[in-house]
């Protein structure tokens, strides 16, 4: 869960980049929280509930797909990616599973690296 406080944080943070582990923990809350509240929003007979979610974390999923795209050592640009039907969503899936550039990139340091004292 302080994954995805952590993105929350970060509303609206283009620069930087994101590990796996933030970006992937970040969508396993949303999908749960979309899922309940698509269920209270069906039993309820409230079915803008789970658009209502999807409106309030639009700039953080942003944000955390660019600095996602950002530590693979791509542009944040990529993102536009995704609107090509199906290549683009299996295009989008490759680059956010891949692994971080390894050292610091022109998008910062590697968050996996721990930071040396000095």
């Amino acid at each position: 869960m302080s994954w995805f406080i952590e993105v929350i944080k970060k509303y609206a943070v283009f620069s930087g980049r994101a590990r796996r582990k933030e970006y992937w923990m970040f969508a396993l809350f949303y999908l749960i929280f979309y899922v309940v509240l698509a269920a209270v929003g069906a039993a309820i007979d409230a079915v803008w509930l789970p658009a209502l979610l999807t409106i309030a974390l639009l700039l953080p999923s942003l944000g955390v797909s660019v600095r996602r795209l950002h530590d693979t050592g791509r542009s944040g640009w990529w993102i536009l990616i995704g609107l090509v039907p199906l290549v683009g969503f299996i295009v989008m899936l490759v680059f956010v599973c891949s692994d971080s550039q390894p050292g610091a990139n022109q998008y910062g340091p590697n968050p996996k690296e721990a930071p040396v004292a000095a």
